[in-house]
């Protein structure tokens, strides 16, 4: 992950505009926010999954750093005063406290407008139809029935004070951080033009990903320090958020997510050791301590 999270880097160094020019304040906010730190989980499952298909590495690395961009746009979004109001993020002062509020919600706009732009240039792929299938599927993990729509459940839940049911909760989470796990999980299949059986295999081991990757956040949350995070930490407890942490408890949750991440392994078992790398990732998503 290390490896593929330097390559990742490289990519965004190329990908996104250098500070100069009038509107350098904003290019240097946007490389603040995407360049550097992070797990880069989504884009070493973008790696890996576009390895098992014999994808070019550029086209897997374009392909990775849009979805990287993407995810770091709702980071700077989620970190503004209007919705999570944090000062913290991956070890550094969040993008609206190193520059201002408003270079903060254009940094995070041209960060997700560039993912798409990356996304439809014929270096990520030859072919058009892939192209447009890449743009589709993240505009539909990022917009109103993904991480949009889950970011206001999760808002309406906190504004209403009241206890969600634990499916409920599930379709937030899935919803909120999901969707663009699952579909970064896709992604390298989508570039192989593999078949659909393969494809749905992905996307199911992405969907379990994601949801033991979202637990796990709610655990570290409340169990672990922000030293140890890079970002502020009990937090969810403070405000009240719905989580199935705070649902179930530690145990229960601790036992659900490493059911998910055994059930996101078994999806890949058609790939035999190919795959080895992802069975891990999803092991890793759950023991983490950041």
């Amino acid at each position: 992950m290390a490896e593929a999270a330097a390559e990742i880097d490289q990519a965004l160094e190329v990908l996104i505009p250098p500070p100069e020019g009038p509107e350098a304040k904003l290019f240097e906010a946007m490389r603040y926010a995407a360049i550097g730190g992070g797990k880069r989980l989504r884009g070493f499952m973008v790696l890996e999954g576009a390895r098992q298909f014999g994808v070019a590495r550029d086209a897997a690395l374009r392909t990775a750093a849009a979805i990287e961009m993407l995810h770091a746009y709702s980071l700077v979004h989620d970190d503004l005063p209007c919705m999570d109001d944090d000062e913290l993020r991956r070890g550094k002062p969040t993008v609206h406290k190193a520059f201002d509020e408003a270079t903060a919600v254009l940094a995070g706009d041209a960060l997700q407008a560039n993912a798409f732009y990356v996304l439809s240039e014929a270096d990520t792929h030859a072919d058009p139809g892939v192209r447009a299938e890449l743009c589709r599927g993240l505009a539909r993990a990022a917009g109103p029935r993904g991480m949009c729509g889950g970011q206001m459940l999760d808002m309406l839940a906190e504004e209403a004070g009241e206890a969600l049911e634990e499916a409920e909760i599930g379709r937030l989470q899935m919803l909120k951080t999901g969707k663009l796990i699952e579909f970064a999980a896709e992604a390298g299949a989508i570039l192989g033009k593999a078949p659909a059986q393969l494809r749905h295999a992905f996307a199911a081991y992405g969907r379990d990903v994601g949801a033991a990757f979202q637990i796990a956040d709610d655990l570290l949350d409340a169990t672990a320090s922000a030293e140890e995070t890079g970002k502020r930490t009990g937090k969810d407890a403070a405000a009240g958020k719905a989580t199935l942490v705070g649902l179930l408890g530690i145990p229960r949750a601790q036992a659900q997510a490493e059911r998910l991440a055994a059930q996101a392994a078994g999806h890949l078992d058609a790939l035999g050791d190919r795959a080895d790398l992802l069975r891990a990732l999803a092991r890793y998503a759950i023991a983490r301590r950041n």
